[in-house]
Formats: structure tokens, C-alpha cells, sequence
């Protein structure tokens, strides 16, 4: 079993939050790959699926960011899972926006939501980097990431959550490489 988490923080409010580009792109893998509905489980929303021949669950924390790590593992622990078969999917300040990265293992980098789950897990679960840019200040950092998306900001965001959740089965696989270069592929980015 594969538990894909995406972060962000709970409430309309948030909804189209930078910080939130990790719930986005879990609905859109939910809806692309036809899982079932959402539920309230583990301090968070869950649906169950399938992502090519993998028994999947995606994760919602409720938690908010700052303590992601609570509902992740408690998941984790149910399911009796390691690490290795989690993958968490959140934003990148570090990473031009539309850009993909996956990596397993590493620091935090100053994201809470990997800090809590670090702090729950270990460090070595999955993470796919959805760059979001950064204010270029590092005192604007907590304003930009809790200010939604800009209108302009559509033009590589939708492309991106699409290629996302259209190659997902490749993580599922533990293709993290040609999962990778299809997100590229798909946004141009080759």
C-alpha cells in the first residue's frame, strides 16, 4: 500500500493558498484515478484508490501544516507502513513555479509541515517538490505562502497539478525518475 499525502491547511479560507498546492494536487489525483469519497480518518480526510496496480490512500491532514506529522503517522502506523511507502506532496518556495522535483529523504528546509512529519516518521518518506517561487525576502515568506495563487499564476499551476496526477501511477511504481521527466514533458519543461 502507497499512503500519498498532500499538505496544506484545512478550510475554505486556505483553499487556493500557495501553501496549499499539496491538497490540490492530491484532489486531483483522487478525481483522475477515480477513487472513492472522502472521509474523515486519522485527523484528516482520506479516500482509497488505486494508482496503476497500487492499493493507495491519500491523506488530507486536518491538522493544519505545523503538525501534519500527527495524522501522517498515525495512518502510517494503522497500515503498518515505512516510510519508504509514504510520499508527501508539497510546496517548494525553493524551486521556480511550475517546477517538480522527488526525492527521498532530506531536511525539512524550513517547511513546517515536513518538520512535524520528520518529527513523527523520520526523514525518510518520499517528497514531491512543487516549486511555487519565492518573494525574493525572506520577511515576506509567511504572507506569500498564506496569499492564494494570482490569476496569472493559472498558466503553470493547472498544467502542473494535471501532469501530476496523470503520472502518479509512476510513483506508485517507484519510477520517482520517469515520473519526473513526464511531469516535464507534460509542462514544457524539458
Amino acid at each position: 500500500m502507497l499512503l500519498v499525502v498532500g499538505l496544506g491547511n484545512p478550510g475554505s479560507q486556505y483553499a487556493y493558498n500557495r501553501h496549499n498546492i499539496g491538497f490540490m494536487a492530491v484532489d486531483d489525483i483522487v478525481h483522475r484515478h477515480g477513487f472513492g469519497p472522502w472521509r474523515a480518518r486519522f485527523q484528516g480526510q482520506v479516500a482509497e484508490g488505486m494508482l496503476g496496480r497500487v492499493k493507495t490512500l491519500a491523506l488530507k491532514p486536518s491538522t493544519f501544516m505545523n503538525r501534519s506529522g500527527q495524522a501522517v503517522g498515525e495512518a502510517m502506523r494503522f497500515y503498518k507502513l515505512a516510510p519508504s511507502d509514504v510520499v508527501v506532496i508539497h510546496d517548494d518556495l525553493d524551486l521556480a513555479p511550475g517546477k517538480c522535483r522527488v526525492k527521498q529523504g532530506g531536511g525539512h528546509g524550513g517547511h513546517n509541515g515536513l518538520r512535524s512529519i520528520d518529527q513523527h516518521i523520520g526523514p525518510d518518506y518520499w517528497r514531491v517538490r512543487l516549486g511555487i517561487g519565492h518573494p525574493g525576502d525572506k520577511a515576506l515568506v509567511n504572507g506569500y505562502v498564506l496569499h492564494d495563487f494570482a490569476k496569472s499564476d493559472e498558466q503553470w499551476l493547472d498544467p502542473l497539478l494535471e501532469a501530476v496526477a496523470d503520472a502518479a501511477p509512476l510513483l506508485a511504481e517507484g519510477a520517482a525518475d520517469r515520473f519526473m521527466t513526464r511531469v516535464a514533458l507534460e509542462t514544457r519543461q524539458a
